[in-house]
């Protein structure tokens, strides 16, 4: 009987040492933990929505095919840099981003500032001449701490002619249609045809704005930039406070945990004695044998 009781107290101290070890170890792994898993989240949002399109012209020489001879080419595209840091010093990364904006003549075209001191987020949309794309976004990636970097160019050469072709097509309705207002007709047929030529003005101005996009006097890239504040753990915590933490924590639910399996065993079916006593002399048998 003596032994049966030493053996679970030993089972119950031995428990309660795992259970401390495991909760001081948490202790010194939960704030590089934490810090890891917030690190990983903010690599992943280099990028946010921004519905303003800008568009940029280049100018080559396709090649020559099937004995054809090479012709100029003037390819419209959309380009697209994601860019997404990190630092600890929000002010400075942040005075140093618009310094670079306006010695590279770029213009903000979206801006966001969010959260409080520490954990500061700032988006911004940079519309800067093709030229300078480059060299900007190979700048941007060196303030603060680079977490990530996309660039994506889309061609929308043909976006573009099919704009034009439209706006031709609208054109030439609009004269035919403008030709029959002098000619005589009926009073709603007139007002028909008027209606007809002012939905048809309207059409023909939207695809203006459109093609304004276009224009290569507003050729302009993107650079989507996102800055994201972080405050390093650097107070020291001694080890007796991680011990004071980790024992009390260790009493307090250890004993929550006994008082969980007492109540089990003093409230479960008949049987389990019996079980308990099975599984005991089967033990016994054993470590004789």
């Amino acid at each position: 009987m003596k032994s049966k009781v030493k053996r679970a107290l030993l089972y119950i101290a031995a428990g309660f040492v795992v259970l401390f070890g495991l909760r001081l170890g948490y202790g010194y792994l939960s704030p590089s933990l934490q810090q890891s898993i917030s690190e990983h989240l903010e690599a992943g949002s280099g990028s946010f929505e921004f519905s303003k399109k800008n568009y940029a012209s280049e100018k080559f020489l396709a090649p020559a095919q099937n004995g054809q001879q090479s012709y100029n080419v003037d390819q419209k595209y959309e380009k697209v840099a994601s860019v997404s840091s990190r630092t600890q010093d929000f002010d400075q990364d942040q005075a140093r981003v618009r310094s670079l904006t306006d010695q590279h003549h770029a213009l903000v075209e979206y801006e966001q500032s969010s959260g409080l001191q520490g954990n500061r987020h700032l988006e911004l949309a940079i519309g800067i001449v093709p030229a300078e794309f480059d060299n900007a976004v190979e700048e941007i990636g060196r303030i603060g701490k680079l977490s990530s970097i996309r660039v994506d160019k889309t061609d929308r050469t043909r976006e573009y002619r099919d704009l034009r072709a439209k706006q031709a097509s609208l054109e030439k309705t609009r004269e035919s249609l403008t030709s029959l207002k002098g000619r005589a007709g009926k009073i709603e047929e007139l007002m028909n045809l008027e209606e007809r030529l002012l939905d048809i003005e309207g059409q023909i101005q939207g695809l203006g704005v459109s093609l304004g996009e276009f224009s290569q006097e507003n050729d302009f890239c993107t650079i989507k930039l996102t800055l994201q504040e972080f405050t390093p753990a650097t107070s020291h915590i001694s080890l007796l406070y991680r011990i004071g933490v980790a024992l009390r924590w260790t009493v307090i639910y250890y004993l929550a945990l006994l008082g969980i399996l007492l109540v089990a065993i003093l409230f479960a079916p008949a049987a389990l004695p019996e079980k308990l006593k099975w599984i005991s002399v089967s033990s016994e048998v054993k470590n004789q044998a």
